[in-house]
């Protein structure tokens, strides 16, 4: 594996958080007038006609047969799980907060990387990450007064998301991309539709509503194909710490958006967390240098 497979999944981790991040703004400034699941219908239909446009234009085929893989079925049952969950925390804590939840992602992911898929991790990643999560902590600061229902539904939606992130490594490369990507949305699009009446009824939608979701659902597409991408580039262990970049983009957005003021222990936790990220990416590339310092070294057989 060449440090080239890394820095690209690296790239598109951080494209695919910035989409996400963006799009996830955008949602929630339209859970006050909609439901969780005409949301995800309204926003499944739009992704769903630019994903079936990108991939005719392409000339991608759209095999049923690849929608239907049981990887494929089981990393969009994941995708749901996710969707509904974090869209729930997201109409019900404070976008940074939340935002600051599924930073813990990138430790379960490595764990989940290490545990099922036989990825290796040295012990300085392992400490840079565990510094990672007690970033995190600082800026949740968990406590009796402080820990929600919502809270722990987030929680909920970045387990849920840890599992997507993994059955995606192990879904064969020769399915295309957009074929994921379009059952993802598919999927998520009747699933909202379904939940419409239980969830309380269509609800009236005013114009800026819907072109937030339309934005939204533009995003939405870059960061499933970024996503995917992501995870099948490099390790896993390496290309999930990048995810952290979505802390900065959180912090700006709730500041200047939502006018969430973060106090000294989310500046403080974000400050570690994302020092604890760039150390990773210092001893990945070390140690690359140093096994390539090696082979080179090592006398002809």
């Amino acid at each position: 594996m060449q440090w080239s497979e890394n820095s690209r999944g690296a790239l598109f981790m951080a494209l695919a958080m910035a989409s996400f991040t963006c799009n996830d703004a955008l949602t929630k400034s339209v859970t006050s007038e909609l439901t969780t699941a005409q949301i995800m219908s309204v926003r499944g239909v739009l992704t769903v006609a630019i994903v079936y446009g990108v991939a005719r234009y392409s000339g991608v085929r759209l095999s049923l047969g690849s929608m239907l893989q049981p990887l494929v079925l089981l990393r969009t049952g994941a995708e749901i799980g996710a969707t509904l969950t974090f869209l729930y925390a997201l109409a019900h804590i404070e976008f940074a907060a939340l935002s600051s939840i599924m930073q813990s992602l990138p430790l379960v992911v490595t764990l989940g990387a290490a545990l099922f898929l036989g990825e290796p991790v040295g012990w300085r990643r392992w400490a840079a990450i565990s510094v990672g999560l007690v970033g995190v902590l600082l800026i949740i600061r968990p406590g009796p007064e402080g820990f929600s229902s919502a809270a722990l539904v987030g929680i909920a939606a970045m387990l849920f998301t840890a599992s997507r992130d993994l059955i995606t490594r192990r879904i064969k490369a020769n399915i295309p991309t957009l074929t994921v990507t379009l059952f993802t949305c598919l999927a998520n699009t009747v699933i909202g539709t379904l939940l419409i009446v239980p969830m309380g009824g269509w609800q009236p939608m005013s114009l800026t509503a819907f072109s937030h979701l339309a934005l939204a659902s533009v995003l939405v597409f870059a960061g499933y194909q970024s996503i995917v991408k992501a995870m099948r580039e490099g390790e896993i262990s390496f290309v999930a710490q990048f995810r952290y970049t979505s802390l900065i983009w959180a912090l700006l957005i709730g500041m200047f958006i939502f006018g969430e003021h973060p106090n000294s222990y989310m500046l403080m936790g974000a400050a570690i967390v994302i020092c604890s990220g760039l150390y990773t990416l210092y001893r990945e590339r070390k140690r690359r240098i140093d096994l390539a310092d090696k082979a080179s070294a090592a006398p002809p057989a």
